[in-house]
């Protein structure tokens, strides 16, 4: 029974507390309503801020690892993420051609799949329907086995029709419906910069990607073969990509692509490369970056909210002591130690200051449902944001409480009995 009766004394304190709480919420409206406002507007500044940039953390990384994570990709310019960038050194290094593509085939003992890809734009019309400027990506075998997409309708290339180079397309699900809104696009014939294509395929909706134009929503595929009729391969930056086999580390076979190519483009050993191999992990360090700076921002941002709201708990706590002045004389009278004159008061002002951060997360979560029936960019509300605004609303509650609730347990019991509250 002994080692029950801290526990009782803990639970009577906090129904006490609450009851005090009640009680300051209910006769003081208009104030206790000022004073949550604060921190309800501190943790939905604060957390919001979180919300929406998880969000879109969440939607970046999602499109970088659509590219591939086992993926290195062949190119003239490297990626970069640092504010200095030597694009003189790079200017007059050859574009990735086929041979580099063939030469890889014939070499590469840990890659997986290959493919030469070559992207640019072209008006695509259908009948009186046109979408001009339309990104047009010719490809040759392999890129299915490395970029993951679905086809909804009709099929996909076959190898013949990727060696042979036929005047063949599949398209992208919005340009489907922007060239098609009322017929079936498979087995129709458009023109895509002039030269005529038949339709054999349409691929499932990705949605829009954070990273721009990686979705395939607005492409049209067609086999490389093809695209060579309508642009100089070499004038418009083509790459190579190549997937490494399962359980063999990108960085071997980055090493592995460079003696190939240093080998087939005949360079000296002390020479440089004159080709950059690429991979996701440069874009995932750059993102890491920048978004600790954004998340350092945003605690900045939020927090001079949060310290507003602080405030104002802080207020109503201070008068809220004035206020029960002689009551704290009476429980003193009564025998009530300070320790529990202080944590009831303490205990009031993190109940009010949470009960502002459950507010301010529910106009949080009410606002992501809004936002994401409204578009496609869906923001979410996660479990880690919701501890974490329960948990700034306690430490400001017991920050904020701390003084008046010290105050208050140090009062003159005769004192404190003869003041008018």
């Amino acid at each position: 029974m002994k080692q029950l009766k801290p526990l009782i004394i803990l639970i009577k304190l906090i129904r006490e507390s609450i009851s005090f709480a009640y009680q300051a919420i209910s006769v003081n409206k208009m104030r206790t309503f000022l004073s949550l406002l604060g921190i309800t507007i501190g943790i939905f500044a604060i957390i919001s801020v979180f919300t929406v940039l998880d969000s879109l953390e969440r939607n970046i990384r999602e499109s970088v690892q659509s590219l591939g994570d086992n993926v290195v990709y062949v190119q003239k310019w490297p990626w970069s993420m640092s504010n200095e960038y030597p694009w003189w050194k790079y200017m007059n290094r050859p574009q990735p051609s086929l041979d580099d593509l063939i030469e890889i085939q014939n070499k590469s003992k840990l890659a997986s799949a290959t493919s030469f890809c070559a992207q640019f734009q072209k008006l695509v019309k259908f009948e009186s329907n046109s979408a001009p400027s339309t990104q047009v990506l010719g490809i040759t075998s392999g890129y299915e086995s490395i970029r993951s997409f679905e086809v909804e309708r009709g099929r996909y290339f076959s190898q013949s029709d990727l060696t042979s180079g036929r005047t063949y397309a599949v398209l992208g699900s919005e340009l489907a419906t922007e060239l098609f809104p009322y017929s079936e696009p498979v087995g129709q014939t458009i023109k895509i910069g002039g030269y005529r294509a038949e339709v054999v395929g349409v691929l499932k909706k990705e949605g829009k990607s954070a990273m721009g134009e990686d979705s395939h929503d607005n492409m049209v595929l067609i086999p490389l073969g093809f695209a060579k009729l309508h642009v100089d391969l070499r004038r418009i930056g083509p790459w190579i990509m190549v997937q490494a086999r399962e359980g063999i580390e990108t960085n071997d076979l980055i090493d592995e692509l460079r003696g190939i190519l240093r080998s087939s483009r005949r360079l000296k050993p002390m020479e440089e490369d004159n080709f950059a191999l690429n991979q996701i992990s440069i874009i995932r360090q750059g993102i890491d970056n920048i978004f600790k700076m954004i998340d350092l921002a945003g605690w900045i941002i939020g927090g001079f909210s949060i310290i507003v709201g602080g405030f104002g708990i802080a207020n109503i706590m201070f008068v809220s002591v004035k206020e029960r002045t002689n009551i704290i004389g009476i429980q003193k009278a009564l025998g009530a130690k300070n320790i529990f004159i202080m944590f009831e008061y303490l205990f009031e002002s993190v109940l009010l200051s949470i009960l502002g951060g459950v507010i301010g997360l529910i106009l949080i979560f009410a606002g992501t449902v809004i936002v994401s029936s409204m578009g496609e960019f869906k923001i979410t509300l996660t479990i880690s944001n919701i501890v974490l605004g329960l948990i700034i609303s306690g430490i400001i509650g017991i920050v904020s409480g701390f003084a008046p609730a010290w105050s208050a347990s140090r009062l003159n019991p005769v004192e404190a009995i003869n003041t008018k509250g």
